[in-house]
């Protein structure tokens, strides 16, 4: 017998959270994250809640958690493209078709109780949460803002009749590859004939103005991007105060015009994929010590965040950053660098296929149909 309940307690709570940490916990690939960072997005501290609504469930059979899931209406996602959708969210589950309906079946009922007509995921609140499931090669290295999913996750969603909305592809490549001169020659072309500049700070407090800049400036770029919607003023000032005061500034690569407006930006991080299977959700007592000495000493990264404003679009803006990243990586004596997912078929996608030597990783997918 399969009981399904929302999350109502904080010792709830708190299994909707580890859950996924137990289900997985003897696959090397899995990265658990931090039990604080996933209260604050499931809790009324996350920004995103003026905006959303949501329904936490857990899944149980004779008492012990079995699955969980999140149902999420975003209305500003629903009103910027125009429909009524649920998207459902942390959903993990046993190898058990009927655990995995169940959870399912709660996520439906909850969109059409309050008037939606479609269901997709997986998606977060927003796009800087994790979204969308692997959809081949299920145990390639993963990192700290990818979904991990076995391949029955796939099987069970095809079974219930869920079809593929959008896919998208993460590469690896070699980080210690050269820019080919021909780019660094066009990069250079692109640069005087347009007046761009890379900006150069050694200060944390100098890169803080453009933090600003840089999530406006995303907002922009990927505003025609697959069930994309502009991050909230609160939502980016949350973002600003977590990230910026602790990010590499050799590997944050702004592109700002003659007026000083950001135009393109791409962010890399180091690879801290072991140090949060360490820490195994908790910074304490030691995992804070794994995450500091991963900052310090790597020899693989992230490529995190890029993207171009829509008024700079297909004139090589990309491939400036790109370098950039390429050169940085050479000079910290990085081995390996890793895409974040693209949407398949945007113009960095090509750039990856196109100028660099690069290995498909896997590819991943959202699911969606009617209700």
């Amino acid at each position: 017998m399969i009981e399904v309940r929302i999350v109502s307690s904080r010792s709830d709570l708190r299994k909707f959270i580890v859950f996924p940490n137990k289900l997985f916990k003897d696959v090397p690939s899995y990265i658990p994250p931090l039990n604080s960072d996933e209260r604050a997005l499931l809790t009324d501290k996350n920004p995103s809640l003026e905006h959303c609504s949501r329904e936490l469930y857990l899944a149980l059979r004779n008492g012990e958690v079995v699955g969980r899931v999140a149902a999420i209406i975003n209305r500003t996602v629903n009103e910027h493209w125009n429909k009524k959708a649920v998207r459902f969210g942390w959903f993990d589950f046993v190898e058990d078709y009927d655990v995995f309906s169940a959870l399912l079946d709660k996520v439906v009922e909850y969109g059409r109780a309050n008037g939606m007509d479609e269901i997709e995921g997986p998606f977060g609140f927003t796009d800087m949460g994790k979204e969308c499931w692997a959809i081949d090669n299920f145990d390639a290295r993963q990192n700290m803002s990818t979904l991990y999913n076995p391949e029955y996750y796939i099987r069970f969603i095809e079974r219930a009749g869920y079809e593929i909305k959008c896919r998208w592809q993460q590469y690896s490549m070699p980080a210690s590859q050269p820019v080919p001169d021909k780019v660094a020659r066009i990069n250079k072309l692109i640069m005087d004939k347009y007046h761009l500049r890379l900006v150069k700070v050694k200060r944390r407090k100098d890169i803080m103005p453009y933090a600003w800049k840089f999530f406006h400036t995303l907002n922009d770029s990927f505003h025609d991007l697959y069930d994309f919607v502009p991050l909230t003023e609160r939502e980016i000032n949350v973002y600003i105060k977590e990230y910026f005061p602790f990010i590499n500034l050799d590997f944050v690569h702004f592109v700002v015009d003659e007026n000083d407006n950001l135009v393109a930006f791409g962010l890399s991080v180091p690879d801290l994929s072991k140090a949060y299977q360490k820490a195994n959700g908790s910074l304490f007592p030691f995992g804070w010590f794994h995450l500091l000495k991963a900052l310090r000493k790597f020899d693989t990264i992230d490529l995190l965040l890029n993207g171009v404003h829509p008024d700079w679009q297909k004139r090589g803006v990309h491939s400036i950053y790109y370098s950039e990243m390429n050169i940085k990586a050479i000079e910290y004596g990085v081995h390996t660098a890793y895409t974040n997912p693209q949407i398949i078929g945007n113009e960095a996608v090509k750039i990856w296929e196109t100028q660099y030597n690069t290995t498909p990783l896997m590819q991943r997918a959202v699911f969606g149909k009617r209700i």
